[in-house]
Parts: structure tokens; C-alpha cells; sequence
């Protein structure tokens, strides 16, 4: 608008010049930081209860107990051998679903690798066995 005109007519151009500016500088802003945002994030993992899940009567359970033997039912298995041993187990049942015990003690990793080896064997569903958050542990 003019001040001081006879016309008495709007501009009717924008600006957009700063608009722009505002924007390139956001965009680096977030190109800069979006990075660091993935990285080096602390998670602090909450504690949940469940219900019990019905179960079959042939439940077919993988335990790994504290000193990292690991059990098909109550027969020790060797980890190398589960693989194996399982696909052969799992061949007569039409349902392949298998539970999986293990020790608080038991490493995260030791865990993880016979989850790997259960995987491999053709297993459908994988469920874990834990103790309610109320039972105390024998």
C-alpha cells in the first residue's frame, strides 16, 4: 500500500522473500540436527504384566537354564544340534509353535541365538514363559 496516493488500491504482490529466507534456514536446521536424533537415544524398557495365554496339552518348551544348557522338554540338546533336532520334532506336529524358558542369568545374547535356532528349525510361533510380576521366584 502507498500512503499518499489518489488510487486507493491494495498491493496485491506478497512478499515472499523473508518467507523463503525463514525456510532455508529451518530446513538446515533439521537437515543438521535429524542425525543426532537417531543416534545415542537411552531407553528405559517398562515392566508389563500379561494374562496367562491358554495353552495346548503337547506343548513343545525350550529352557535354557543357568549354566547355559539348553533344553528340548526335559533332554539336553547341545545349541549346535537345536536346529536340527527341533525341524526333526517339529515335522510330525501341524502345529509349530514352541515356548521358550530361560533363566534371568542366562546372557541376552546366549538367549537371542537359540531364539535364531529355533527360527531356522521352521517354527511358526515362538512364545516366552515368565513368572508374574507378583510371584516370587523359587
Amino acid at each position: 500500500m502507498q500512503i499518499g496516493s489518489g488510487d486507493n488500491q491494495f498491493m496485491s504482490e506478497i512478499n515472499v522473500t523473508p518467507f523463503v529466507d525463514v525456510m532455508l534456514v529451518l530446513l538446515i536446521i533439521f537437515m543438521v540436527t535429524a542425525p543426532m536424533m537417531v543416534q545415542g537415544v537411552d531407553v528405559d524398557l517398562p515392566k508389563a504384566t500379561s494374562k496367562a495365554l491358554k495353552g495346548s496339552e503337547d506343548k513343545l518348551i525350550i529352557s535354557i537354564d543357568d549354566d547355559l544348557k539348553v533344553f528340548i522338554n526335559e533332554q539336553v540338546v547341545s545349541v549346535e544340534f537345536l536346529t536340527q533336532k527341533l525341524g526333526a520334532i517339529l515335522e510330525n506336529l501341524e502345529q509349530k509353535s514352541v515356548y521358550l524358558r530361560a533363566d534371568k542369568k542366562v546372557p541376552y545374547g546366549i538367549v537371542v541365538n537359540v531364539i535364531s535356532k529355533i527360527k531356522k528349525a521352521g517354527v511358526d510361533s515362538l512364545g516366552m514363559i515368565t513368572l508374574p510380576e507378583n510371584e516370587d521366584e523359587s
